[in-house]
Parts: structure tokens; sequence; C-alpha cells
């Protein structure tokens, strides 16, 4: 369709049926009421990637997918070792450590089975170094990505994943709207005066909420102010809850240094000023 010179419209389905009042639902009469919508300017259009932004998201995804898939082989390799007493944990991936792992004496299908993991190891690693490259340069290449990578710890994966699932910053009027869109708000099921409030609701990009959650933890590590807060909430929650915490703060952040086009760490000058009041605001 698009080939063809159409533009492509997506509308919300739930907002499209809740205009519609009538119980007698069918094709036709659905298909008046999105007639009558568009001619009336109300239609509720979703924001979608064009081709670029969707490729480009194919290829952060691709590079995701593989990355998980070698954390498994390592687990494998990891049981390995450790049932004939060998226990490396992340030294077991220098050079000397899959060494000691290549020289221990195995049974026939145990020995095959480190070999094939071996392999598939080795395969996945230039697979990876491939897309980290890839990655690396359409980060380089996009102009709100590098502004991102000002950041401590938003690196190009997440920095590119962030300005591809977001698309135009404009579509959002404050950071809350941001962290319920990527579902690092908590759930709520309340009632009258009682407010109750759950675990987070998870309803928006998986990919880009993980990302964001590993991003935090390296955050918390080189900005004082993101590890003043984490330690802060470590005394009082799980360290789960923390660096969720520190997820959603700093998937904030990111979307106003979008929105107003500064880089770190002016951004974090601007956050710490204090608030002018307005003329006449008591």
């Amino acid at each position: 369709m698009e080939d063809l010179g159409h533009a492509i419209w997506i509308g919300d389905a739930a907002q499209i049926r809740a205009s519609y009042v009538r119980k007698q639902k069918t094709d036709k009469r659905d298909a008046a009421h999105i007639l009558r919508l568009v001619v009336e300017n109300r239609f509720p259009r979703l924001w979608t990637p064009d081709r670029e932004q969707r490729d480009l998201r194919q290829l952060v995804l691709h590079r995701h997918k593989l990355v998980e898939i070698r954390s498994r082989v390592k687990n494998e390799l990891q049981h390995l070792a450790m049932n004939k007493g060998m226990q490396k944990k992340a030294t077991l991936w220098s050079q000397a450590g899959q060494q000691r792992l290549r020289e221990l004496p195995l049974k026939p299908w145990a020995w095959c089975r480190r070999e094939d993991l071996l392999g598939l190891l080795g395969m996945l690693n230039q697979q990876v170094g491939t897309l980290d490259q890839a990655v690396q340069k359409a980060a380089e290449e996009h102009a709100q990505a590098r502004l991102l990578m000002t950041q401590p710890g938003v690196g190009p994966n997440t920095a590119l994943a962030y300005v591809l699932t977001l698309g135009d910053v404009t579509r959002f009027q404050r950071g809350k709207q941001v962290a319920s869109y990527l579902g690092l708000i908590p759930r709520e099921e309340s009632s009258g005066g009682r407010q109750k409030l759950g675990a987070i609701s998870k309803q928006g990009n998986r990919l880009l909420r993980s990302l964001l959650v590993e991003a935090a933890q390296i955050a918390v590590r080189f900005d004082p102010g993101f590890r003043k807060q984490y330690l802060h909430r470590c005394h009082q929650k799980p360290k789960g809850v923390a660096k969720v915490a520190a997820a959603r703060r700093l998937a904030v952040r990111l979307y106003w240094m979008l929105r107003t086009q500064v880089a770190y760490p002016e951004i974090v000058r601007i956050e710490s000023s204090p608030r002018v009041p307005r003329v006449g605001a008591s």
C-alpha cells in the first residue's frame, strides 16, 4: 500500500469502539463509523514508525535475541563446569578459564555436549560482535541517539532502542506518560479512599524495558544523583524495586533530554535547579 502512494493510518481500537454507543456491531456499521471519525477529524490515530525505523528495530531486536541465546549457552557451560567442581563464574569466559573448561575430563556424551556448546558460543560471539558494530554505526549516525549516549550508562543499544520505540516525543506531554507507555508504573486497584498499588504494569515494550533496567544499573555506578537515590531506596525497598525505580527515572530523563535537546550533564543542572514560582501563584 505504501509503494502505491497510500498513507496507512492505524487507529486505537479501544477508543474507536468506545465512541460508538450502539450495541449492534457489523462490518458495515464499523466502516461507516470509522469513515465518520475520519471526516470529522476525530479518528484516534496511533503513531507508527516508518520503514527505516522498522528495519532498525529489527537490528536491535535481532541482536538482543542472539544475546539471550548466548546467555543460555553460557549457563549450560557453567553447569558442566560446576558438575566437575570448577566454579569460575565470570572468569570462565577468559582465555584461561575456557582452556581449563576444555581440559575437564568428561564422559563421551558430556564431552560432545561441551564441544557443541563451545562451538555455538564462538559462533554467537562472532555474530553478536558484527551486530554490535552495526548498532554502534547506526547510533552514531542518529542525532537523537548520540544525544542520549551522553548520559552515563546509556550505550548505543539502549539509545537506539529508546529513540525507535518512542518516535516523536512531542506526542507525550509529561514524563509520567512515557513511564506509563513503557510499562514502568505500578498497577492500581484503588476504590474509595483506599489506594492499592501492585507490581509494574509491563504493558510497554519489553525489550526497551529490559535495556533500561540494565542501563540504570550502570548509571547508578557513574551518576552521583542516581547512586544516591538508588542507595536510599535500597534501605527501604528490595533491590529489584530500586532497580525498576532507577529505570523509570532514567526513562523520564531521556525523554526530557530529547524534548529539550539538552545533553548530560546540563540536564542534571536543570533538574536540580529550584522551581521558579509563577507570578500570582500562591
